[in-house]
């Protein structure tokens, strides 16, 4: 099954998430098939907390991908902001 995920990156501390495409039988932060955005829980000031290329989720999902909780929240979230 495919499924949109969260894969951690960045320093001890200091997370920060790519926004996956991946098969659900590989590793957390191994390999996937396409990045498609990015979270980052501690940005602060000007730095971009949130970018998710929404045509790209909606392909995916087209397809049958299954996001993972956390990640369609955040969806949604860069959806409101879009909107706003």
């Amino acid at each position: 099954m495919v499924v949109i995920r969260l894969a951690r990156g960045g320093a001890k501390k200091r997370p920060f998430y790519n926004i996956v495409v991946a098969d659900s039988r590989e590793r957390r932060d191994g390999r996937f098939i396409e990045r498609v955005g990015f979270y980052n829980p501690v940005a602060s000031g000007a730095a971009e907390a949130l970018r998710v290329a929404q045509d790209r989720v909606t392909y995916w999902k087209g397809v049958g991908a299954q996001l993972s909780p956390t990640v369609a929240r955040l969806v949604d979230d860069a959806k409101a902001k879009a909107a706003a």
